[in-house]
């Protein structure tokens, strides 16, 4: 690790075999918290490249928990996370949303870190399974088409880099590697990204790696989402193809909202929007960015064809009670494993 601290420090970039054999001592314990914070400060001022991240993304994949699945179909909407803006949890209701209309939906996600209300935290407040073994993940997807893959259970490993990033306090490469790190393997995502940068960069990591159809997405106005405040800078990946564009709200027949109507600052706060969402009772802001984002989740799952025909079809499946059943089924499931 001093060879490569060394080189990396002069302005060298590591090759994927290099940057898998770091990682993988990372991940094993085996490098310092002065080494790794030495390399994750570098990384940040020099910037990755795509070699280095497919190199870390296969060390952190190599060292995680794996769900015992292998199916191409299932989609992911984990984001980087780290966009300050404290909304409430729009990529979990999405999933939500994806999962009624018959998505296979392997939502990795966490506790709060930097936001308000992580993934787990909501999903408790409604009621909702957090499933806690690979084999109820698998489970839960199979008979449900959904499972929660919270990622320190699948992560272990990252324990040792935990100390590091704490003590460093800023975005280090593995808000970038994470989404991309789904034990899962889902090769189709939707990615809210703080920082549209780096979305060039992530979409060729996933290209080496294997992925189908992803789109990352950063909202003009700060959003790791695709926003209702204006444009949306989005990278997408498909059949090998790399494409930037932008979009907006009015593109896609809705209309325009407010930041501040999206903003939250409890676990409940944000389990009550997410169910005014879904019961079709929530504010226009609120609304749309779950539409507009769950229309992209429907794009990149092949499910249609246009991000205009996925609006559509989301403003149906709420309208006629699709999403609302299916979360109350969710939530009876958790109460008779309570019960069993």
């Amino acid at each position: 690790m001093k060879q490569v601290l060394s080189r990396v420090a002069a302005g060298d970039e590591m090759s994927e075999q290099e940057a898998f054999d770091a990682m993988n001592a990372i991940m094993n314990g085996e490098v310092t918290q002065g080494q790794l914070m030495s390399l994750l400060s570098v990384l940040r001022f020099r910037g990755e490249t795509v070699d280095e991240m497919t190199g870390f993304v296969r060390a952190m994949r190599a060292n995680m928990t794996k769900l015992p699945i292998q199916d191409d179909e299932v989609v992911d909407t984990c984001g980087t996370g780290g966009d300050g803006a404290s909304t409430f949890n729009v990529s979990t209701t999405v999933s939500l949303v994806l999962a009624s209309m018959g998505v296979k939906v392997a939502k990795h996600g966490n506790r709060k870190v930097s936001s308000t209300s992580g993934s787990a935290d909501v999903l408790e407040a409604l009621g909702i399974p957090v499933d806690t073994t690979p084999e109820q993940g698998a489970k839960a997807l199979k008979e449900k088409g959904m499972t929660f893959l919270y990622a320190p259970l699948y992560h272990q490993a990252m324990k040792h880099a935990g100390p590091a990033r704490q003590e460093l306090g800023f975005r280090t490469v593995f808000n970038l590697l994470g989404p991309m790190s789904n034990p899962a393997n889902a090769k189709r995502q939707l990615i809210g990204i703080y920082d549209t940068n780096h979305a060039e960069k992530m979409a060729e990591t996933l290209h080496q790696l294997g992925s189908k159809h992803v789109l990352l997405a950063t909202g003009r106005d700060g959003l790791d989402e695709i926003t209702m405040t204006g444009p949306t800078d989005l990278v997408e990946l498909k059949d090998g193809v790399i494409e930037r564009f932008t979009v907006t709200p009015e593109e896609l027949g809705l209309k325009r909202g407010k930041l501040e109507d999206i903003q939250i600052n409890t676990k409940e706060e944000s389990a009550l929007m997410i169910s005014q969402v879904i019961a079709g009772e929530a504010n226009d802001s609120a609304s749309t960015i779950v539409i507009m984002n769950a229309a992209a989740g429907l794009y990149v799952a092949g499910k249609v064809a246009t991000l205009k025909e996925g609006v559509t079809a989301v403003q149906e499946a709420i309208r006629e009670g699709v999403v609302q059943r299916f979360v109350n089924s969710m939530v009876e499931e958790k109460e008779n494993r309570q019960y069993a």
